[in-house]
């Protein structure tokens, strides 16, 4: 590796950044420094190499046929080291790091962590918040939970639940909703960013969304859950998000029928690295924790219709 001694390695991160980004802006917010210090790197940086890797024009930057190449090469090479950084943040056993959906993290499980952290108080969690599916291997997370349909690349998956969707609704509404069809007449709570539609729930009961009376729409479904413990209408929930309101009688499910989605919640891990203790630990109490809400889940399931 004598060939890095003829240059900086920051010169090399900008260069990298810079092609990989396609902009010197987009590469001086990554790295967290002016756009005038990555150009001056890139400058450096090719007096170093002696050779131009980017060619200057009124549109910005754009590679060199030998820039192109190059910057390949060094792409490769800093997701190499960037695996290497983590896997040594991933050597603390004491330290558990998951990555969870918002809603499922606020509605499910952080009210559950409380358990957990009593049963395994060498442990200590770390959870950040994301919907997109992160790379267990240049990353320090050590588990995902994630919704969808599963089949992801270079990646571990393993089904934790099947995503079953019914009608909740504040107790009060229930007296307006004695069969499914009566479910058309009253006001409907909408997520206007659910890939789930209420046909998912209707058609097999031989009903359309098309039929449904006007309602209030939110762009989140823990705003949804909250407006119908307001009492503002009935919203299409799941057991993740509704089983506590629902345990708690802030919410009913009014008719017994559910309806399977497409989705499931998936555990995600490294498909590259054995599985270290602290995560097996970790997945089976949260099937047991799943295991015990849908067990009881069941004593909320509403009436038969007629």
């Amino acid at each position: 590796m004598k060939n890095l001694h003829r240059t900086h390695l920051n010169g090399l991160r900008a260069l990298e950044a810079v092609g990989r980004l396609g902009s010197l802006r987009a590469a001086a917010a990554e790295l967290g420094v002016s756009v005038g210090a990555v150009s001056q790197q890139i400058i450096k940086t090719e007096a170093q190499l002696g050779s131009a890797i980017f060619e200057r024009s009124g549109r910005g930057v754009v590679p060199t046929p030998l820039g192109r190449r190059f910057l390949d090469r060094l792409t490769i090479g800093f997701q190499t080291l960037d695996t290497a950084v983590a896997m040594a943040l991933h050597n603390d056993d004491s330290v558990l790091t998951i990555s969870v959906a918002p809603v499922f993290a606020s509605k499910w499980l952080v009210p559950r962590l409380a358990a957990y952290a009593r049963a395994h108080p060498e442990t200590k969690l770390r959870l950040e918040a994301a919907i997109d599916l992160v790379n267990p291997d240049s990353s320090d997370i050590d588990l995902a939970i994630r919704v969808g349909e599963g089949g992801w690349r270079n990646v571990r998956s393993e089904m934790l639940l099947p995503q079953e969707i019914f009608p909740v609704c504040a107790p009060a509404l229930t007296d307006r909703l004695k069969a499914p069809r009566d479910i058309l007449k009253a006001p409907v709570i909408r997520d206007i960013n659910s890939n789930i539609d209420w046909n998912v729930w209707l058609k097999p009961l031989g009903l359309d969304e098309q039929e449904l009376a006007e309602g209030d729409t939110f762009t989140d479904a823990a705003l949804c859950l909250d407006a119908a413990i307001a009492g503002q209408g009935v919203m299409l929930a799941w057991h993740t998000l509704a089983h506590d309101a629902l345990r708690a009688g802030r919410l009913v499910a009014p008719f017994p029928q559910r309806a399977t989605t497409r989705f499931s919640y998936w555990l995600v891990t490294s498909a590259n690295r054995p599985e270290p203790a602290k995560v097996r630990v970790f997945k089976a109490w949260i099937r047991a924790e799943i295991d015990a809400m849908l067990a009881e889940s069941s004593q909320f399931q509403g009436r038969e219709s007629p």
